[in-house]
């Protein structure tokens, strides 16, 4: 397993301008608009990305080496991610940093619960803002030298990654209409269409997942999903 520590002499040291040098993120997040956005605030801060889009797909990365920071979405279409945090906070050597991220802000105390280090809520954006998330559980001594740049950038991901979500939640709806399914299918597209300011997809994501939790008929709501999505592809389509 890969363990270098990422602030050893052989590797670049971080800068004003790139405070996250040196580091490696494995991103654990089954939506591509909110890894598209959380790859460019990386870019923008020095740090390299690795992705997984399922906690399967995360331990098969983690076999392997051990990023500086994780960034564990708490829903995860095979699991939890809450139980993935618990892991890395267990496991030696542990990542340097864990955090946990969701579109529902009242994740904040499961994540933290889990032993996570902090929590970034979605949407992403904000590039001081994840910076920070990131240097305030580092040791002060592994900081960048000097006065740090603090701007108010944000990040806009590709809407091509979005419409790549939408296909995914089709493929998920045509396999099955399980309850399971829908409880994943309401909880991913109220993150993302959040993250993507869709307001109707999340208005009906959101309707879906009252239903949901009322043990109420969903066919209405399934439905309107359904279409929203068939709306979203059609528009890539004709990009």
């Amino acid at each position: 397993m890969d363990t270098i520590d990422p602030f050893s002499p052989n590797l670049p040291a971080p800068t004003a301008n790139r405070p996250l040098l040196g580091l490696t993120v494995l991103v654990i997040e089954d939506s591509k608009f909110a890894c598209e956005a959380i790859r460019l605030l990386c870019l923008r801060s020095g740090a390299r990305i690795r992705r997984a889009d399922s906690l399967r797909s995360a331990r098969r990365h983690l076999q392997v080496y051990r990023p500086s920071v994780a960034i564990v979405d708490l829903g995860l279409p095979d699991g939890n991610g809450e139980d993935l945090i618990k892991d890395l906070v267990e496991d030696t050597p542990r990542p340097l940093i864990v955090l946990g991220t969701s579109g529902d802000p009242h994740s904040r105390d499961t994540a933290m619960t889990a032993g996570a280090d902090g929590f970034l809520a979605k949407p992403i954006t904000s590039l001081a803002a994840f910076q920070e998330a990131i240097l305030a559980n580092l040791p002060v001594d592994r900081h960048p030298h000097g006065p740090r740049i603090v701007t108010d950038e944000t990040v806009i991901p590709d809407p091509i990654a979005y419409q790549d979500d939408m296909a995914h939640v089709a493929d998920v709806l045509e396999d099955s209409k399980d309850n399971r399914t829908l409880d994943y299918v309401a909880q991913f597209l109220g993150g993302v269409a959040r993250s993507a300011k869709d307001h109707n997809m999340l208005k009906a994501s959101e309707a879906l997942a009252a239903r949901r939790d009322a043990s109420e008929p969903t066919s209405s709501e399934t439905a309107r999903i359904i279409g929203l999505i068939q709306q979203r592809l059609t528009e890539r389509i004709a990009i």
